[in-house]
């Protein structure tokens, strides 16, 4: 068998079979990632700075969330980073298709949203990380590592605001309805008229709103909702 050769630092290996095992060995290595990002500058961004770190690639990128379920599906990737406001499919939902096919599947959220119901709702949904894109590439680096280890990785901020929104009683999907009408301006007869409910039901789903969000006006109850993420304004 052909001996190793010592060059300076640099370990050379002059048997072919060993140099063939050493390049899958650093191959299996290689964090794979899918990037789903709508925004093309930020995307091309992100592709760059992970593709100059040793230990990862990218494997695919997508704009739509939709594409991005799909092209899970085909490379299977270690790592997924994912934007919650996309066109085709949302990033929420686009993590509920992907862990159907592998409730393994490791993602991360990547997004401009931080309010307590946007994180709850990625979290719920099953990613590993939940990070806001002012992050700091060390830090966004740190995370990938640890979220393909097999761990979870919360910033202190995100995690406060989650524990914020885990006591907190959901609003009900004609609630937040009710609530969108609400945020449009419209007073309670045309909330009915719009969806087909008595002006006295609307009535009773805004008295439900105002006390699972802790308000006692429409004016508050919006501002709430919007900074919780019920609500993008």
């Amino acid at each position: 068998m052909r001996e190793k050769l010592r060059t300076g630092d640099t370990t050379l290996v002059s048997n072919p079979r060993q140099k063939r095992r050493a390049a899958v060995e650093r191959k299996a290595k290689v964090i794979r990632v899918l990037v789903a990002e709508d925004h093309t500058v930020v995307r091309d961004g992100l592709v760059a700075i992970i593709k100059q770190e040793a230990d990862m690639d990218v494997v695919a990128e997508s704009g739509d969330g939709q594409q991005a379920a799909e092209l899970w599906k085909k490379h299977r990737p270690d790592i997924t980073l994912m934007d919650l406001r996309m066109p085709g499919l949302d990033g929420v939902n686009a993590i509920y298709q992907i862990r159907a096919a592998d409730p393994n599947a490791r993602i991360i959220v990547l997004t401009t949203y931080d309010g307590d119901e946007d994180i709850y709702r990625g979290m719920r949904a099953g990613a590993k990380s939940y990070l806001l894109k002012d992050v700091r590439r060390e830090e966004l680096f740190e995370c990938i590592r640890e979220v393909h280890a097999g761990r979870t990785f919360l910033p202190p901020a995100v995690a406060a605001k989650l524990a914020e929104r885990l006591p907190t009683e959901e609003l009900t999907p004609r609630e937040l309805e009710v609530l969108r009408l609400l945020a449009a301006g419209k007073p309670n007869k045309l909330i009915g008229a719009d969806l087909t409910i008595t002006e006295v039901t609307v009535k009773s789903h805004v008295q439900s709103v105002f006390r699972k969000l802790n308000v006692l006006s429409r004016t508050e109850a919006i501002a709430v909702a919007n900074r919780r993420g019920l609500l993008h304004l």
